[in-house]
């Protein structure tokens, strides 16, 4: 999930070079509809990747709140480009498994999505 349309793109295909089958969403919202789409029928995400901040949308910190209500056990890897934010430092007080600042490598999202799911 990222509100920009250029890395939801980028980051869409370096996750498929990767390996991994992908949807794409702007905002939490409808991150949340695929979520459980996905999971009711039967074929649920490995992961998420939710972009921390939404301008007038539903960012990954609400975002991962109802993901938990919904699925406790949701791997969720936060993303962001403001690397001040207390989420990054401390993403599982937040509900994460994982962080990517902005902008990583494609070996950087590899490592973190290995130990997250493996």
């Amino acid at each position: 999930m990222d509100d920009e349309k250029s890395i939801r793109l980028l980051v869409g295909e370096m996750l498929r070079h990767l390996g991994y089958e992908v949807q794409c969403v702007a905002e939490g919202k409808e991150a949340l509809k695929r979520y459980q789409e996905a999971y009711y029928t039967h074929q649920p995400f490995n992961a998420v990747i939710l972009d921390l901040t939404v301008p007038g949308g539903l960012g990954g910190k609400d975002t991962i709140e109802q993901l938990r209500q919904f699925d406790p056990q949701v791997k969720a890897i936060v993303s962001s480009g403001y690397s001040n934010d207390p989420v990054l430092s401390r993403y599982s007080t937040f509900g994460f498994h994982g962080v990517v600042a902005k902008p990583f490598r494609l070996s950087e999202l590899s490592q973190v999505l290995h130990q997250i799911t493996a």
